[in-house]
């Protein structure tokens, strides 16, 4: 599916609308936006579209040079196991386009910018007892990556993509989990303060499989990392989860995309943040749909936000489409709030000091995602950084 071979998904309407000229109406829902392996199609977003109304475009505009020889593939180190193959996949070579089509500018542009994708393949029946780690190599010049994530049937494992340093990335995932196999995939962002990361996550589920994808964002300027899943057979499950602590100046994203396709399918989708400092901003849109085939299926999405100072702000808009009447149970909720005065007051009244309590309040608070990563020494890690960005905060 080479960017020279491959005609665009969509086809552009009107140039003069200013929802990315898509059409003659704004495309509100998810599932109707357009996909195209060319970026031209989209053109440079303007903040006008509504999968960008939200993001500060003016910070994201050096991922995009006019310079394609000023462009490079983004360098990735993957830990060896037994049970797993690392290899590459030039466009058009299968799967590697199997699952994913670029639904806006960065993705698109990134995928024609990536000649070599890199393929972790967790081989059939294969049980991994420590997790495959992924250590994404960025820096300050605008760099490209497309990585593909497979685990064959009946396999079980945790891939983990570290992010850390400085970076300018634009960054495509596809995952793909076959009949019965259960993967767990990790993404960390703990970049520099300057950094800049767009990425797109699509996966698929087929029958009985089951995915669990976390999303840690507690470094960077823009972190925008938008997750897409297609619960595509009979019986497959996904659970989403995130986890955020924006600071002063940074604006941390995730647009969240669950299709219910198969029947008898289960979603579960939770995501937390916190927001500390001046202009701290994240930024959640969670959309669910339940196909006209989707019968039995069970899910719910939930966005909670604790905002801890003034002039933070936490944006959170949950969509749910259901096109069959015949499931077993289907719900959203939203909720942002300050921090609860009577909650510290509770624990001050037992002798705990107040930056405890608070310390306590909001570890106990994103400590129900951090929990449920499932790796040990993972979890210390971001406990601590989390404890780091209160100490941090307070003294500022």
């Amino acid at each position: 599916m080479s960017s020279t071979t491959q005609a665009p998904v969509a086809v552009p309407g009107s140039t003069a609308h200013t929802d990315g000229g898509w059409g003659l109406a704004p495309i509100q829902t998810r599932s109707e936006r357009p996909q195209s392996y060319d970026p031209a199609d989209f053109g440079v977003p303007t903040g006008r579209e509504v999968n960008w109304k939200h993001t500060p475009i003016e910070r994201l505009a050096p991922l995009w040079p006019t310079d394609d020889a000023a462009a490079r593939p983004t360098g990735i180190t993957v830990g060896e196991h037994v049970g797993v193959t690392v290899d590459t996949l030039a466009p058009g070579s299968a799967p590697r386009g199997e699952v994913f089509t670029p639904e806006d500018y960065p993705a698109a542009l990134a995928w024609v910018r990536t000649p070599e994708a890199t393929r972790i393949r967790l081989r059939s029946g294969a049980e991994l007892t420590e997790p495959v780690i992924v250590d994404v190599v960025a820096d300050a010049a605008a760099t490209f990556s497309h990585l593909v994530i497979e685990a064959e049937p009946h396999a079980r494992g945790t891939v983990l993509l570290r992010h850390a340093g400085p970076a300018l990335l634009a960054q495509n995932v596809e995952i793909i989990v076959r009949d019965g196999a259960a993967l767990t995939v990790v993404s960390v962002q703990r970049w520099d303060d300057d950094a800049v990361h767009a990425a797109a996550h699509q996966a698929r589920v087929e029958r009985d499989g089951s995915l669990t994808h976390v999303v840690v964002s507690l470094g960077g300027s823009v972190v925008r990392v938008n997750p897409s899943v297609e619960l595509a057979g009979a019986g497959s499950r996904a659970q989403l989860y995130g986890v955020s602590f924006s600071d002063a100046g940074q604006h941390l994203e995730s647009q969240v995309y669950l299709h219910h396709k198969g029947p008898h399918t289960v979603g579960d989708v939770l995501y937390k943040g916190a927001l500390q400092g001046e202009s701290a901003r994240s930024v959640w849109i969670g959309d669910v749909l339940i196909g006209r085939d989707a019968v039995g299926t069970d899910s719910y999405e939930a966005n909670r936000n604790l905002v801890l100072t003034d002039g933070a702000r936490a944006d959170s808009i949950p969509n749910l489409e259901i096109e069959t009447g015949d499931i077993a149970g289907a719900g959203h909720a939203s909720a942002t709030g300050r921090f609860d005065d009577e909650q510290l007051f509770y624990l001050q009244a037992r002798g705990i000091p107040e930056a405890e309590a608070r310390r306590l309040v909001v570890l106990g608070f994103l400590g129900e995602i951090v929990q449920r990563i499932g790796i040990p020494t993972l979890e210390e890690e971001l406990i601590a950084a989390i404890e780091r960005e209160l100490e941090e905060g307070a003294a500022a």
